[in-house]
């Protein structure tokens, strides 16, 4: 669970009836920094990068500190308690499966269940005397705070989008300026973000390069390295630009590429890398109508569902944009990869003088 991480100090309890309660450090280690990296890169330590759910105090709370909601990944965890540095609070962590509070409140894992469950199981009106808890802007749409109020008597309050805006939100009274609601995302917030799309197709593409050389290079007197690196170079190429096009480039441009639609801005990108290569690049082999079809079909199409796949990681849609985006995008990419394959085979056989 990584606790080993958090850097806890000490166990504190203000009065005899209250439980132990893990007492944590607001700076960073450098096993922090480092998962902060490795999370961002990794989708299986991103996955098991959790702290366990439950009450954690900061500084020297009292029965009259607040009360923060958080959720069990650790990097917004870790987020939380450096921006309360200086600050004497107490932190409830939520059961998100190792899922951040935005991504979690969409899944229904930061929700009004679960923080009423947590609320309960750790007595925390034992542990405040007011009955007030804090909560991430960003969680709003996985809680219903009347509900909350009327099972536990806690008062949700909504607090800043940014962690490093709560001491100014506490300061003003738990009121948030125009500027604490608003969600950024600039082309360095979209430019963090490309490597969690990018290394998983990187993977994958090393299975499609194998493919291709195979189909590229089999002949009757078996597989002969000359064609299929000859013939299936410029598919590899291909590989590589859908990835960059899908993974990269639209991410990063994503407000200045027309349409809406992440699955058509993909497509854009992917038919102007496609057209870019073949007209600059002299490519061998690439003069076959049907292998130019499956350029211009596969390929754009391949950047398109990269793109698509941007969505889970941006401000941009909602849950049921996205829902709707994928109903009809991916048919139209099986339907695409169908006739692709069909066009590759006719093609083969062609060359193969079987037909």
């Amino acid at each position: 669970m990584f606790n080993e991480n958090i850097n806890i100090t000490d166990y504190c309890s203000k009065r005899e009836r209250l439980p132990l309660v893990p007492k944590i450090s607001p700076n960073w280690i450098t096993a922090d920094y480092l998962g902060s990296v490795k999370c961002r890169i990794s989708n299986s330590f991103r996955m098991k990068y959790k702290v366990a759910p439950g009450l954690y105090s900061l500084g020297e709370p009292d029965e009259n500190s607040d009360v923060f909601a958080s959720a069990n990944y650790k990097l917004s965890f870790d987020i939380l308690r450096k921006a309360l540095n200086g600050l004497s609070a107490w932190i409830l962590v939520l059961d998100t499966k190792g899922i951040n509070v935005w991504c979690a409140a969409g899944k229904g894992t930061f929700g009004t269940a679960e923080l009423v469950k947590r609320i309960n199981k750790v007595k925390l009106t034992n542990v405040v005397n007011h009955m007030r808890i804090i909560v991430p802007q960003l969680g709003a749409v996985g809680i219903n705070a009347d509900e909350v109020r009327k099972q536990t008597g806690f008062k949700v309050y909504f607090g800043p989008v940014y962690a490093k805006d709560i001491k100014n939100y506490i300061e003003a009274g738990k009121r948030k300026t125009p500027e604490m609601r608003k969600i950024e995302f600039s082309t360095l917030n979209r430019l963090i973000l490309t490597p969690m799309e990018i290394i998983p197709a990187i993977k994958k593409f090393f299975i499609f390069a194998i493919v291709v050389l195979l189909f590229f290079g089999l002949q009757p007197a078996g597989v002969i390295f000359k064609n299929a690196w000859v013939s299936g170079a410029p598919f590899l190429l291909f590989g590589l630009i859908s990835i960059i096009g899908g993974a990269f480039i639209t991410p990063v441009l994503l407000p200045f590429i027309p349409f809406r639609s992440f699955a058509i801005k993909g497509w854009i990108i992917g038919i102007i890398s496609v057209a870019f290569i073949l007209f600059f690049l002299n490519l061998h082999g690439q003069k076959n109508g049907l292998i130019r079809s499956v350029d211009f079909l596969f390929f754009p199409m391949a950047s398109s569902y990269l793109a698509l796949q941007f969505t889970g990681s941006t401000t941009f849609t909602n849950m049921s944009g996205v829902k709707k985006e994928l109903k009809i995008a991916l048919p139209i990419y099986l339907i695409s990869v169908a006739i692709s394959i069909i066009l590759l085979v006719i093609y083969k056989l062609h060359k193969l003088a079987v037909i």
